[in-house]
């Protein structure tokens, strides 16, 4: 329809202009026949609007800003308007190409125009092209610096294109100067032709050419890593003496990508788990396809004739460790949560259990940086030698993949609770250069987290042995079956490939360990499989208290008439059954119950404890039928009417409009929203759905939670600067990296641990914003902060939290050491420096999930 009208408008402005020998009286004509297309046009385009017929008026518009182009600045708004509910019409009829063709066209008449360039990036993105997106509201950001929409959209999409790891690793100076002194010991030695494989700024390839290497190639597969790439590599003068290729390493051919084999080839790519981002199968292909044949062993020849690999060996090491942290993520320790019974019917796992057994590629570890984790930790065992492999030995690496799973004991030398097998590696660059990612060490690297459950009992004695099975499949270091061996069987059977014959003592402690990691899994237990920080909330005693409790007040003032002990609010009930009967008799008195709605993300049991208040009909909005599964369970455990509680989902066609009356005659009780993240930002549109669930509520009815307030102070943390952006060229050796990866930094940083993050509080907590979801009078968008300076030094940080107030007399802090959120933290552009006694200014802004604190001295 768009292009057809506009050829027939086209036509008909044809008739007005074609040229004509009668000059001026021809010309004269000409213009007044444009001015009256023109204006016929915008009527028209007026007329569509009112009928909501978008895409006729986009054509009718695009006609009249390519006939009137001065009219741009006057039609843009409405312009605007039109595009983007056309692009919603596109978007729902799955026309993509049409949905493109129209921005691209938008986009010729208002090039600079930040929000046509936005809108189009969030297009982009919603379809899974991130790259693409990124370039767009970079744009959108560059236009216009105060665009909130579009700086919000590029640090969310910037965290997908470009891991923070990035920034962490590149101010790692001892880890920059380890390889650059490997790589030229390597190109001295007679490597002259050198392959850097997943180049990411392409600092490896920079140090290779620096050490003098004639020919360089380096591969990198992220559309936006490679172009950072490129533009390092060209700032820093290097851009003829080293190839970019804009490919995975398994894609790269000879000679159609390089001329040649090379002698050397440089990569970092590992993870935690030292596996994780594909070293193995790379550096397969690299030994059969790209690399010249290794150097024979205990011959005295020319390096440079033969192939290498920088790493050329690693050590995985493991310990067995206790740590609460760990345990109340992966664990859940209670029986009964708020007065809600958890059945031995359902067992909870986290997704690293459930991989063990999965023929999915899951990734089977958790990573933490273990001198930061709230709690510490305490070794169970001595660090324990997991496995060797040799990156220059060609049917060691093929072997692995290929190897049985084998045996690893490891002594138990402090009794504690068997929380995890934490592992970490050290990465032998050359026989004289090497990194270690231990937790002991100074790092820029995480642990790899292998966390224990499903066993019957977790403690551990001295003298116990804690046993394991060890793999690498799918590019992964799996560990598994880990379990504990009282000290009374003297079992060792550490890198056996195969289970020896056992003396009947032996064969029973076996069978007892093969116990201790089935027994929970056996029967018709109905196994839950729960995100690690769904877990935590599960665990969050002080979280379904305080739920209860509010819950109990609201649903008390609704029904004064019922029975006081109908609300079990402290949870002091006289058992099971009379709670039971209380449900009952409740439910046959009150054929009118009141209702209750749980829209926070994720698994959440509030429902079933709103269900034990009283009358109460409560819905659920958990879309998993896993999950939905092991809540029905736990309330047939509590003893629930089937109809206490339902599924929201299902009685919904479209998910955009969970929040609506639960019939058509009724409204809700209370609503529960998730307001904050776990991840300690805000959610997104958080305040667009308390303002639909106001209207949803009958008198008396409640949003949970009520208000909530953002708690802030000023600090001091290089930490913090470390993990933001790269700080100039010192840590990268005098390359000039920084200006270009730093375009990708985002403000805020999350999944913080204040209590553990190395800083140095400069000011004492200050409320710093009020987000008030029953009353929206007493929000603001924008506040203005006094903060007193109470030690002297730099502020480079403001991290935040929230204190979560349902009602007046029940809170909850995210900060608190029972909370499963995590905090979130302002990182300043440039550090201030503050002496006692003085007094900044904050100037805090929220934006949808995006909180904005500016300091003003």
């Amino acid at each position: 329809m768009c292009n057809l009208f506009f050829l027939q408008e086209e036509r008909v402005f044809t008739t007005f202009i074609m040229p004509n020998s009668n000059s001026k009286i021809h010309r004269g004509g000409q213009e007044a026949g444009r001015r009256e297309l023109v204006s016929r046009s915008l009527q028209s385009a007026q007329h569509c609007l009112e009928d909501q017929d978008f895409g006729t008026a986009y054509a009718h518009y695009l006609l009249v800003l390519n006939l009137a182009p001065e009219l741009k600045t006057s039609v843009k708004e409405t312009f605007q308007f039109t595009l983007f509910k056309w692009a919603e019409e596109l978007d729902s009829l799955a026309r993509i190409q049409d949905l493109f063709n129209c921005y691209e066209q938008a986009l010729e008449l208002y090039p600079d125009d930040e929000v046509i360039c936005n809108s189009m990036g969030e297009h982009l993105f919603r379809m899974g092209f991130r790259d693409e997106a990124a370039g767009y509201f970079h744009k959108a950001v560059k236009l216009n610096p105060g665009f909130a929409d579009a700086k919000e959209n590029f640090y969310r999409v910037a965290n997908w294109l470009v891991e923070r790891w990035h920034f962490i690793m590149l101010n790692d100076t001892k880890r920059n100067l380890t390889y650059l002194k490997a790589i030229e010991n390597a190109v001295r030695s007679g490597c002259k032709s050198v392959l850097d494989i997943g180049t990411g700024t392409g600092i490896l390839s920079m140090f290779a050419k620096k050490a003098g290497a004639s020919f360089v190639y380096a591969c990198e597969l992220s559309k936006t890593m490679y172009e950072l790439a490129r533009d390092v590599v060209a700032a820093n003068n290097m851009e003829r003496k080293i190839k970019l290729l804009h490919l995975k390493s398994l894609d790269i051919e000879i000679p159609k990508h390089i001329p040649e084999r090379v002698s050397l080839v440089v990569t970092e790519t590992v993870d935690a788990g030292l596996f994780g981002e594909g070293i193995v199968e790379s550096l397969i292909h690299a030994w059969e396809h790209l690399l010249l044949q290794p150097k024979p062993k205990n011959q005295d020849v020319s390096t440079g004739d033969y192939g290498r690999v920088i790493p050329a060996s690693a050590t995985i090491f493991g310990m067995a460790v206790e740590c609460k942290e760990i345990r109340r993520h992966h664990r859940v320790g209670l029986q009964e949560v708020a007065g809600v019974h958890l059945s031995n019917s359902v067992q909870f796992f986290s997704p690293t259990y459930a991989s063990a057994g999965s023929e999915e590629t899951v990734e089977p570890y958790t990573t933490e940086k273990l001198s930061r984790i709230p709690g510490g930790y305490v070794p169970l065992t001595e660090p324990c030698q997991v496995m060797t492999v040799d990156f220059n030995n060609l049917q060691e690496l093929k072997s692995l993949a290929a190897r049985k799973p084998w045996k690893l004991s490891m002594p138990v030398t402090e009794g504690g609770i068997l929380d995890a097998v934490v592992v970490w590696f050290v990465l032998q660059l050359d026989d004289e250069h090497a990194l270690s990612t231990s937790p002991s060490e100074e790092t820029c690297w995480e642990q790899a987290v292998y966390p224990v459950q499903g066993l019957l009992d977790y403690s551990v004695k001295t003298g116990d042995t804690v046993v394991m099975e060890v793999c690498c499949q799918d590019c992964y270091l799996k560990i598994q079956k880990i379990s504990s061996l009282p000290s009374e069987c003297g079992m060792d059977f550490s890198d056996r490939e195969d289970m020896p014959s056992l003396g009947n003592e032996a064969e029973l402690c076996n069978a007892l360990a093969g116990l201790q990691t089935t027994s929970k899994q056996d029967g018709n237990a109905q196994v839950c499989v729960l995100e690690s920080t769904e877990i935590a909330l599960l665990n969050n005693v002080p979280y379904h208290k305080c739920f209860k409790a509010a819950m109990g007040k609201v649903l008390s003032a609704l029904n004064p008439s019922k029975d006081s002990q109908s609300m079990d609010v402290d949870g002091h009930g006289s058992g099971m059954n009379l709670q039971e009967n209380q449900n009952k008799s409740f439910l046959d008195a009150a054929p009118d119950p009141l209702y209750v709605l749980d829209v926070s993300e994720g698994f959440s049991i509030l429902p079933i404890i709103a269900g034990k208040l009283g009358p109460v009909r409560a819905y659920s909005s958990v879309e998993k039928e896993q999950h939905q599964a092991a809540l029905n369970v736990i309330s047939e455990a509590n003893h629930f009417p089937k109809e206490t509680l339902e599924f929201w989902q299902s009685h919904l066609e479209d998910e955009s409009v969970v929040l609506q009356r639960p019939k058509s005659d009724k409204l809700w009780s209370i609503i529960i929203l998730d307001v904050i993240e776990t991840s300690g930002l805000i959610q997104q549109e958080v305040m667009e759905k308390a303002a639909i669930s106001r209207c949803l509520l009958h008198s008396g009815g409640k949003i949970f939670p009520q208000y909530v307030l953002v708690y802030g102070m000023l600090v001091e943390s290089e930490s913090l600067l470390l993990e933001s952006a790269v700080q100039g060229t010192e840590p990268t050796l005098g390359f000039n990296i920084a200006p270009f990866i730093n375009q990708f930094k985002v403000p805020v940083r999350v999944y913080l641990d204040l209590s553990t993050l190395p800083c140095v509080p400069l000011s004492k907590p200050a409320e710093l914003l009020r987000l008030d979801l029953m009353n929206p009078l007493l929000n603001s968008s924008s506040r203005e902060v006094k903060v007193e300076i109470c030690k002297s030094g730099q502020v480079t940080a403001i991290p935040f939290w929230y204190h979560i107030h349902l009602d007046e007399d029940h809170s909850l802090n995210t900060s608190d050491e029972s909370s499963h959120w995590k905090q979130a933290a302002v990182v300043l552009d440039e550090p201030i420096q503050v002496q006692v006694g003085d007094e900044l200014v904050l100037d805090v802004q929220h934006h949808k999930s995006n909180i904005c604190i500016t300091v003003k001295r």
